[in-house]
Formats: C-alpha cells, structure tokens, sequence
C-alpha cells in the first residue's frame, strides 16, 4: 500500500464505502501545544491524537520520546477509532514529522493500512470544523513487529555493516551546534541524509523515483540494509516513509541521538564524514 493519500484521494475515499478514520497528529519540536490549532480548525470527523502524551512514553534513559506502552498506545488508538479493518489517515500542519511518526507506530503495530496526508493540513482545500467528534470505541490491539526496529547496539551494527542514516539537520549530523542533547555529533558511521531532502518545499514526497536516486547516491542500492535515526524517533519516522515511497523497507531507532547521547559510554563521531 501506498504510505501516503493526496487530498483528492482522501476526499474520495470519505465520502466512499470505506471511510478511514481521521487522526489530527499536529505537534512541532519546543513549539507550541497542538491542541490548540485542532481545536481552532480540523479536519471534519478528525480525532486529535496528542504526540508528547500518546505517541510516545515517559522521556528519561530511553531518550525524549521513546516508544509508548504498547497496551497503552492501543487503548489511545481504540478511543479515537480505530478498527484494524478500518483504514486510518494521519495528518499534521504540513511538516510531516508528526503524522509519520504516527504512521509509523501504527503499522509497527501491525494496522495494515495507514496512510499519511501528503502535505498536511497546509494541502486541505476543504472546510474545516470545530466540532470534536465523539466516535465508537474501536477494536484495534498492537501486535509490535510490523515494521523493523533497532535499539543502540542495533544501530551501532548497522553503522558498520549496512547504512544508518541521521536524518537530522546536517550541522547537528556535524556537531557544528546541539540546542537539545547533551553533545552534538553522530553515530560513527552513519550517512547525513536531513528529511528536508525528501520532500517539495511545501512538505509534499518528492516523486518515488527521485527519492530512489536520492537514496541510491547515499549507498541505498538493490537489497542493502538500512536504518534509520534521528534526534528523538519523530523526523526518523519521516525518512523511514520517504525510504517506503522509494521501495526500501527501512528499520528505525526509536531512541534516536537522544538515547545515544545520553550514555557517555557511546562514542560520537564529529564533523561532516561517517567516521
């Protein structure tokens, strides 16, 4: 299945035989609550998912946002509506980082069909509503192993033995600046390869093709292993998706730099190569 919907696409596929249950995602790094532009203006029937509360645990040695309980994630997605016969559709206000991330837990949680806005909210030509919508509970419950996962062991192997790629911003890749971690810098080995690569400048997926040549030219070829990390699991999630539109099932490291960083045990590599 496609990862992502185009608006016309989504548009056709509410009014049809199988309406997908709509997850209002919005949320921005260090900015301001998400649940005020919701309630401000959503999506008709949409269902506002909060990603700091329930699309991630309790931050501490796992990093800012590692995977939430899986029985608890379950529970959040049941009381927005989700049925695993029932498609979902996620948004957010157009960067695509949020509504990724719950792409992604969703399908590593086995729903098998998920699907992200392409371009977001900043995409919807329709109306908007401010009506909060109240649905029936649905029946959805994890079973963890959709899509592959690595932990800090896992990525440091990769790192050596495949392709990791940091999809943060190329001077955190470099350690040039830091303004969230304890220390700036990467994991030895891995490719800097930042998300805004893979999208239009209106936060749209670049064609599937471009995105296999873009991915090809950073040692992505035919049948090679790649992971993916970023600084908290959330813009990672991104680059997984934009790897699924190219034709690369990609595993990711949810703990991301802020795990790795955290344990002084780790090694960091500076500057602009790998190594």
């Amino acid at each position: 299945m496609n990862p992502t919907i185009t608006v016309t696409e989504c548009v056709s596929e509410l009014t049809g035989a199988r309406p997908p249950v709509l997850l209002d995602v919005r949320w921005q790094l260090g900015g301001p609550h998400g649940r005020a532009d919701y309630d401000a203006g959503h999506l008709p029937g949409a269902v506002f998912v909060d990603l700091d509360a329930e699309l991630a645990g309790p931050p501490g040695a796992g990093g800012r946002h590692p995977l939430p309980d899986p029985e608890a994630f379950g529970a959040v997605m049941r009381r927005a509506g989700v049925s695993r016969d029932v498609p979902v559709v996620v948004y957010d206000g157009g960067q695509g980082w949020a509504a990724a991330r719950a792409w992604w837990l969703l399908r590593w949680a086995g729903h098998p069909e998920v699907r992200v806005l392409d371009g977001g909210l900043a995409a919807w030509t329709g109306d908007l509503s401010t009506k909060v919508p109240e649905p029936d509970a649905g029946d959805f419950r994890p079973e963890p192993g959709g899509l592959p996962l690595l932990d800090a062991d896992g990525a440091a192997a990769l790192a050596d033995s495949g392709l990791l790629l940091d999809a943060r911003a190329a001077e955190r890749y470099r350690g040039d600046v830091e303004p969230i971690d304890r220390v700036g810098g990467h994991i030895p080995g891995a490719v800097s390869a930042p998300t805004t690569g893979n999208v239009t400048e209106d936060g749209r997926f670049l064609p599937a093709e471009t995105l296999a040549a873009r991915f090809a030219g950073l040692g992505a070829g035919p049948g090679a292993e790649v992971g993916v990390y970023c600084g908290s699991g959330v813009s990672g999630a991104h680059e997984v998706l934009a790897l699924e539109i190219a034709g690369h099932r990609a595993a990711l490291y949810a703990g991301s730099w802020s795990e790795w960083s955290s344990d002084a045990s780790r090694p960091v590599a500076m500057g602009p190569d790998p190594r």
